[in-house]
């Protein structure tokens, strides 16, 4: 039997830091990470932005947690995307945006997955864009 392809995604901030609190649908993906189903890409720009967020005072995270969860859930399961030369506007509406999408063409991502309403609305992505839900779905329905 043919082993499946490792699915190449690049995950907005929303996804990773509600999947690494969170239960939810969020957590799923987390769990397809740690599984080997998918694999997570990320540059140094996203990962950035994932320590910003998680070091936000609503979360009440210390910074050994915070270590935790960078050298325990994300840094071993992810690649880095090291190059990201592409300067390409894709998101009038949101520049910082943009990052994801430049990550997930450099990394060659098969998906970007967002909660993000500036990502998911955008016409002609040059990466598909989901949901959550929508990036669940498609997971289990591959043969």
């Amino acid at each position: 039997m043919g082993q499946r392809r490792v699915i190449r995604v690049v995950l907005d901030t929303n996804v990773v830091v509600s999947g690494l609190l969170f239960a939810g649908a969020a957590g799923e993906v987390v769990g397809l990470w740690k599984r080997g189903l998918i694999r997570p890409l990320l540059s140094r720009e996203i990962l950035d932005e994932y320590l910003r967020v998680l070091a936000y005072p609503k979360f009440q995270l210390t910074e050994e947690e915070i270590c935790f969860l960078l050298f325990r859930e994300i840094l071993p399961w992810f690649e880095v995307v090291e190059e990201v030369t592409d300067q390409s506007l894709y998101v009038p509406e949101d520049p910082e945006d943009d990052k994801f999408l430049r990550c997930a063409v450099s990394g060659r991502a098969d998906f970007l997955v967002s909660g993000d309403q500036h990502l998911l609305s955008l016409p002609r992505p040059p990466v598909p864009v989901l949901s959550v839900r929508e990036f669940l779905r498609r997971i289990k329905e591959r043969p």
